[in-house]
């Protein structure tokens, strides 16, 4: 597992070397000004900032507040190390943003603890929202996170007029695989659809698990001739797959698939292209399944 990474700012070289010394089992970057501090934290993975107050040309307050006006930095927590003890000092750390205050001189045993404290909560912060942006059986986005992310990517192509396609998706004859096999074998499947859509799924495509056995890709800059490319090879590969079962059989299933590109200039929004190719996918499975309409 990779070691989190500290960002230490102080102008003090020597304050530095003791930090750097004690928090040996991280990875530390250290800074000794605002400026660098501030670069380094937009453009580096930072899991925790350890920052001074008393700095010159841009203090401590002034770096946590323009952290916090960074979406790539807001979430970073920070951690004021100061000799500064009064009170409205420590308010103003905390109101600045600032989520823990560690007085000079420290006791090297009480300031790890607290480091370790900060990065648990971050991490269990991490786990939340990933819990609540993710179908749990399959690990696909689920499908609120799909509804706010499609938002965010509708409104980036009507700004920039790019295209914007969506495939529905969603296993054949399902229910007969449930009623044959059981819940289990059904989870197994929709799981072995899931990978391989993981699988096959370019970078910039969102797959989410749209409810039960019905899926959604979202596809940025593509039209929908290059979506129903994707739509085709997506039902190949399910098509040639199989998952075995206990007794030694091999279990096929297919998907049907609908395909349809927003409109960009008139739509306010992804909804009208989400029911379009949900009438699509209606159309495949009328007209036989296994296909893409």
């Amino acid at each position: 597992m990779k070691n989190k990474t500290i960002l230490i700012v102080d102008d003090t070289i020597a304050n530095l070397d003791i930090l750097v010394e004690l928090l040996d089992q991280y990875d530390v970057i250290d800074a000794t000004n605002g400026k660098d501090a501030l670069e380094i934290a937009s453009t580096e993975k930072i899991d925790l900032i350890l920052l001074d107050i008393m700095m010159p040309d841009m203090d401590g307050y002034e770096v946590c507040e323009r952290l916090k006006a960074n979406d790539k930095t807001k979430y970073i927590p920070v951690v004021f190390i100061t000799a500064k003890t009064d009170e409205h000092s420590i308010y103003r750390a905390y109101d600045v943003g600032g989520t823990d205050y560690i007085t000079k001189p420290f006791l090297p045993k009480e300031l790890l603890a607290r480091v370790k404290k900060e990065l648990k909560m971050q991490d269990l912060i991490d786990e939340l929202k990933f819990l609540s942006s993710t179908d749990p059986m399959t690990k696909l986005y689920n499908r609120r996170y799909f509804t706010k992310i499609s938002q965010h990517i509708f409104g980036l192509a009507t700004r920039e007029n790019q295209d914007i396609s969506i495939i529905m998706l969603d296993l054949d004859k399902f229910k007969r695989v449930n009623d044959t096999y059981g819940h289990r074998i059904g989870d197994d499947v929709i799981i072995a659809l899931a990978n391989i859509m993981i699988n096959s799924q370019r970078s910039s495509d969102v797959v989410c698990r749209y409810g039960g056995e019905e899926f959604v890709i979202l596809l940025p800059n593509t039209m929908i001739e290059e979506a129903r490319a994707v739509a085709e090879k997506l039902r190949k590969t399910v098509e040639a797959a199989n998952i075995k079962l206990e007794n030694g059989e091999e279990l096929k299933f297919t998907i049907s698939l609908g395909v349809s590109q927003a409109d960009i200039k008139n739509d306010i929004n992804i909804e009208k292209a989400l029911n379009q190719a949900d009438i699509a996918l209606y159309e495949a499975k009328k007209s036989g399944r296994n296909r893409v309409c």
